[in-house]
C-alpha cells in the first residue's frame, strides 16, 4: 500500500483503526526473526506484552513474527538457547531490547548468558546484535530513555539503548510500554518498513498527542477546575499530573483490556512515558 495515499494517510490519525487494519492484513507466510532481549530493568515490558488482548501475544508469535530469542519465554535453556541467538544474527531480524544498557566494567551487573565459560553481559548482546538487526526497538522507557535503571545515583552507569547504539533506534516508552503500542510498532514495520517518528523517533500513531489533549478531565482545566486532594474529580493538574507534558494515547487505549488507566482510576499521570521519568517528574504527587 502507497504510505502517501490520503487514506492511508486519514486511517494513521485514528491509532484503534489503523492498528486494528495494518495486524488484520499480517501475511504470517512472511515472518521475521525476532531477538528481545532483557537488559537492566525488571522484565516489566514483557510482562505486559502477555497481557495483550485483541491481538494477543499468542497472535504475535503464530502470526507476526518469529521470536528466536527471549530470556523469559524461550524454551531453550543455557547455551542451547544464547546458540539461537547466535543463529538468529545471521538471518533478517527485528531486535527488541527493554531495559537499559548497564556499562559498568563492561556491563558485568547484567549478565543474561553463560556461554562457553564466558558471561555474556546484555551491554554485549546489545551490541552484537544492535550490528545486525535490520530495525531495533527501543521498548520501555529504561531502553528509550534509561528511566529506573538509570535514574540518580545509577550505580551501573546504565544508559538508554537509544545513546548506546550508534545506529537508527525506535523508541516505544512506557513503564511498561502497552503491549499495543508494542504489537502496532511491529505490525506497521512488517506491513510497511519504518513506522512515522517524531523528533524522538517515537511512532507518532502512538506518541503523537499529549494526554492533557484527551484527557476526560481537560473540560475542568478550561474552566481552572482544579482537584485539591487524590480521589476528587476535577482535573489533578495542581496535585502534579504530568499528562500536558507526556506524549500517549493512555486515555483511549487504557490498560488490562481498554478497562482502566492512572487518571481514571484517581491517579495523576507521573510521565512514565516521557524524557527524564523518573528523576525529573518527582514528586509524583504534589499539593
Amino acid at each position: 500500500m502507497n504510505r502517501k495515499c490520503p487514506i492511508f494517510e486519514n486511517k494513521r490519525r485514528i491509532p484503534r483503526q489503523i492498528i486494528d487494519f495494518t495486524i488484520a492484513n499480517i501475511n504470517p507466510n512472511h515472518k521475521i526473526n525476532l531477538i528481545w532481549l532483557e537488559a537492566c530493568g525488571c522484565s516489566g515490558n514483557i510482562i505486559s506484552l502477555l497481557n495483550g488482548e485483541n491481538p494477543d501475544v499468542i497472535f504475535l508469535l503464530k502470526q507476526m513474527v518469529n521470536m528466536t530469542y527471549n530470556n523469559s519465554l524461550m524454551a531453550q535453556e543455557g547455551e542451547a538457547a544464547f546458540e539461537k541467538f547466535l543463529e538468529t544474527l545471521d538471518t533478517e531480524f527485528i531486535l527488541v531490547v527493554e531495559g537499559a544498557v548497564s556499562t559498568k566494567d563492561n556491563g558485568l551487573y547484567n549478565v543474561i548468558a553463560r556461554y562457553k565459560e564466558k558471561l555474556i553481559t546484555g551491554m554485549e548482546a546489545v551490541a552484537m546484535a544492535g550490528k545486525k538487526a535490520k530495525y531495533v526497538l527501543a521498548v520501555g522507557s529504561c531502553a528509550a530513555y534509561g528511566g529506573p535503571s538509570a535514574a540518580r545515583p545509577n550505580p551501573s552507569l546504565s544508559k538508554s539503548v537509544y545513546d548506546f547504539l550508534d545506529r537508527e533506534v525506535i523508541r516505544v516508552p512506557g513503564c511498561p510500554a502497552h503491549p499495543r503500542w508494542v504489537m502496532g510498532t511491529l505490525a506497521d514495520i512488517i506491513s510497511f518498513g519504518k513506522p512515522i517518528l517524531d523528533e524522538e523517533n517515537r511512532p507518532v500513531v502512538f506518541y503523537g498527542i499529549t494526554i492533557h489533549d484527551r484527557c476526560p478531565r481537560r473540560a475542568y482545566f478550561d474552566k481552572g477546575i482544579f482537584a485539591q486532594k487524590l480521589g476528587d474529580k476535577e482535573c489533578m493538574f495542581k496535585l502534579g499530573c504530568r499528562g500536558p507534558i507526556t506524549k500517549t494515547d493512555c486515555p483511549i487505549r487504557r490498560w488490562n483490556n481498554s478497562i482502566n488507566w492512572p487518571i481514571g482510576d484517581n491517579t495523576p499521570c507521573i510521565g512514565c512515558a516521557r524524557n527524564g521519568f523518573p528523576d525529573l517528574m518527582e514528586p509524583f504527587v504534589r499539593y
